[in-house]
């Protein structure tokens, strides 16, 4: 299979949360959009720190490159990207035009930062499965590890996750992402976790090339016990697939898929 410089695809991907993963860029400007510039993202620095939802990629343009892609065998098509994809304003008019020529369930990787909006719940409720951030219980925690634009507070946040939770009918996980910063705070965000009630819930670490360290093992283990009860995976222990990505290794590195 030939790979190509793809604009506003990616992969597929090996992802231990969701199988194989077709990436979705919703945001691609060439440079990170989003409400966080989280200590640990393996894109880099946020450039355009904002909460402004704009079109950014025309649903058009997205599916014609969806169309030329060749035969593929993946679990999900998934929305990230260089950013936060909620901030996209036409997110959910993309997930309907590629449900009406895709067989893949889709995925949205948010950092929950809109989901108190409305418009963005539209967007979300269009799609199968959502993975929504949750990394701090507190707002100096929220401060330190995702440094957001100032309009948006952990304690909305997480009413956010609630209330979206409650109406959503697709599959909800809750991912956290533990750091130096917060991996003391692991019993306080367990509790959150089993206010909202999520599907799964993902226990993370940075593997990739970052500015943040990795958890150890056996520190993520040790912490994975507050989350007794419910349906929890660790990053160290989820398998990959093994596929071969359609996308060349520009394309890759540009969205932190390859070190």
């Amino acid at each position: 299979m030939d790979r190509k410089n793809y604009r506003y695809i990616y992969g597929p991907v090996p992802s231990w949360r969701l199988g194989s993963s077709l990436g979705i860029d919703p945001l691609s400007k060439g440079e990170k959009v989003c409400t966080f510039d989280c200590v640990y993202c393996q894109i880099g620095k946020t450039r355009i720190l904002t909460d402004k939802r704009g079109a950014f990629v025309k649903v058009g343009d997205l599916i014609e490159e969806l169309d030329s892609l060749p035969p593929l065998e993946i679990d999900y098509i998934t929305f990230s990207g260089t950013g936060e994809p909620t901030l996209a304003e036409n997110l959910g008019q993309m997930i309907r035009a590629i449900k009406k020529i895709r067989k893949e369930k889709i995925a949205v990787l948010t950092n929950s930062s809109l989901m108190h909006r409305e418009d963005v719940q539209k967007d979300l409720f269009s799609s199968d499965f959502v993975v929504a951030k949750l990394d701090a219980p507190a707002q100096n925690i929220f401060e330190a590890v995702n440094r957001p634009v100032r309009t948006v507070g952990i304690a909305a946040l997480i009413q956010a996750i609630k209330d979206f939770k409650r109406c959503y009918l697709g599959k909800l996980a809750l991912q956290i992402m533990f750091v130096e910063q917060n991996k003391k705070h692991a019993k306080e965000i367990a509790q959150i976790a089993r206010e909202i009630k999520p599907d799964e819930v993902q226990i993370n670490t940075p593997l990739r090339p970052c500015q943040a360290e990795p958890v150890p093992r056996q520190e993520l283990d040790e912490m994975k016990r507050h989350f007794e009860g419910l349906n929890v995976i660790s990053v160290y222990e989820a398998s990959k697939k093994d596929v071969k990505p359609l996308s060349d290794g520009g394309t890759l590195a540009r969205r932190g898929k390859i070190g």
